[in-house]
């Protein structure tokens, strides 16, 4: 089965350093197939057997422990719920230039919806979200960024049961998954 591994809080600013080479060099030692690493943020691709997502980002984060000497929370998506999300995607997102659109995705045990109800209402005026299971769909326009909701969540709690990749890199992820699978 194909899974995508998407680290949260490496390469950011020198801290938590990771080269993607010795990445995905230790997955494949883990006995994981068909790994790709997809720019610094921590993208990983790969086949395993099917199991548990939550044993996967164990699995994972022992892979950092051991290699990196850190420990990371992870979020470990099927290549299916990634590519079917990103199909279901709001028309607004990811579309519209001068405005940063996010692909929000929840770290177990957390969900969509409960990190959506921490966070709060959104202002309609700055911002626009939308919830699929894991996945959260953000748009703001860059100028007042600022201003909304969604851009406060990096400064509770809350932020590290989440990572965020941008409309560009969710889509290229889908495309490598997909390629991976026609390959």
């Amino acid at each position: 089965m194909q899974y995508i591994a998407l680290l949260r809080g490496i390469n950011v600013g020198g801290k938590r350093p990771v080269k993607m080479s010795v990445l995905k060099t230790a997955y494949e030692a883990a006995g994981f197939t068909n790994v790709q690493t997809y720019i610094n943020s921590g993208n990983v691709l790969f086949e395993a057997p099917e199991t548990g997502l939550t044993t996967l980002a164990a699995t994972c984060d022992q892979i950092m422990v051991e290699t990196f000497g850190f420990s990371v929370n992870i979020a470990v998506v099927t290549a299916d719920q990634l590519i079917q999300a990103v199909a279901d995607a709001p028309a607004w997102w990811g579309n519209m230039p001068d405005v940063k659109h996010n692909l929000i995705v929840a770290i177990a045990p957390k969900t969509g919806a409960e990190l959506s109800v921490h966070v709060g209402a959104i202002k309609p005026a700055y911002e626009k979200v939308a919830v699929n299971g894991l996945f959260i769909f953000w748009s703001a326009p860059v100028k007042t960024f600022g201003r909304t909701r969604w851009s406060t969540v990096a400064k509770g709690d809350l932020y590290q049961w989440l990572t965020i990749r941008n409309a560009n890199t969710a889509r290229k992820l889908v495309a490598l998954a997909q390629a991976l699978r026609e390959a």
